[in-house]
Order: structure tokens, then C-alpha cells, then sequence
């Protein structure tokens, strides 16, 4: 089986819960399963604030496998 790994940071709104670009991760889900690969595990690790203006940062690793 093949598989591909990747790093995706995720930017946490200032005010209020919640991803401000999940459209991100959903992007880069649906382009790897246009090339013929599926999701196999994620695994997201929170970094924390980056600065005055900026909200948490959450880096996930994607593991997609070969269909």
C-alpha cells in the first residue's frame, strides 16, 4: 500500500470557538481523494497562541492510504 502524510495548520478565531479555515482541511481531504487516496488517520496537536492578534494554532497530521 502507498501512503502520503501531511501537515496542515489550522488557525483558531480570535473571538468565539471554533476553526476559522476548515474549508482548508476539507480542501486538501478532497484533493488527495481526487488522485485516488482516502483518509486514514488524523491526529491533531494544539501549539497554542502566536502572538497578540492571532488565536491557537492546531497543526494535523493527515494520513491518507493508496485505494
Amino acid at each position: 500500500m502507498q501512503y502520503v502524510v501531511l501537515q496542515v495548520v489550522l488557525k483558531e478565531k480570535l473571538i468565539g470557538t471554533g476553526s476559522g479555515n476548515l474549508t482548508q482541511l476539507e480542501k486538501v481531504i478532497n484533493d488527495q481523494a481526487a488522485k485516488g487516496y482516502r483518509l486514514h488517520t488524523i491526529s491533531p496537536t494544539s501549539s497554542g497562541s502566536k502572538g497578540l492578534l492571532g488565536g491557537d494554532r492546531i497543526q494535523a497530521t493527515l494520513v491518507f492510504e493508496k485505494l
